[in-house]
């Protein structure tokens, strides 16, 4: 077993400590949990799938944006609390909460791309399994780490991360979208133009997105 404190963030904007034991090989959310489960905590948060899929549960743990559902304990020093705030940059609803609807307002003013065609599968000597062409979501998982993590997103009048990622994305395969006036719209200095390249949103992106990359190859489009 394993003593953890965590130092939560909580509305009334104080942080408050939760000392607990937990198994060995816990993850932070599995130490979230056990604080949820106080009936005296009130803790709001948010959470699903608990394996990366569904991006519910982004916090920032110790200052860093993580999904705490794959974010083993052991990764922090035994011994010193572990802080857990809401994500920055996004309107903040509750302790962890915060309110993601100005997300999907930048995700869905660039178009949204939720599926794309999926890459030829190979097998270990290198022949394509098939000459199907299948369909799979998009890497994005929309969980807003980030959109935290950007310093430029202090300008709230800036798309930010994922909304530039998913452009690129419609860019790369436009499904009958219009790629001139997308372009148009993220050659600005609402869009690629404010990107500060600190790669801050590719280095928290749980997903391989690379964010920053796709703001990169965005403006390579436009030169």
């Amino acid at each position: 077993m394993r003593t953890v404190t965590l130092r939560i963030w909580r509305t009334s904007n104080v942080f408050t400590d939760y000392t607990m034991s937990v198994p060995d090989g816990s993850t932070v959310i599995d130490a979230i949990e056990r604080v949820f489960a106080q009936p005296d905590a009130g803790l709001v948060w948010r959470h699903a799938c608990h394996h990366a899929s569904c991006g519910s549960c982004g916090v920032r743990v110790n200052g860093v944006e993580k999904l705490p559902c794959v974010t083993p304990l052991s990764e922090y020093p035994a011994g010193k609390p572990i802080t857990l705030q809401p994500l920055a940059h996004l309107p903040r609803i509750g302790d962890l909460v915060v309110d993601f609807g100005p997300f999907f307002e930048r995700m869905q003013a660039v178009g949204m791309p939720m599926t794309r065609v999926d890459e030829t599968i190979q097998t270990t000597t290198g022949v394509a399994l098939d000459n199907r062409r299948d369909m799979r979501f998009e890497n994005c998982i929309e969980c807003g780490l980030c959109v935290s993590a950007c310093p430029a997103m202090a300008n709230p009048a800036f798309l930010g991360p994922a909304a530039l990622a998913a452009a690129e994305r419609i860019v790369q395969e436009p499904r009958g979208a219009d790629v001139g006036s997308l372009l148009q719209l993220v050659d600005s200095t609402a869009g690629i133009w404010s990107c500060r390249s600190s790669y801050q949103c590719t280095a928290v992106c749980p997903s391989d997105v690379d964010p920053a990359g796709a703001i990169i190859r965005l403006r390579q489009c436009l030169k």
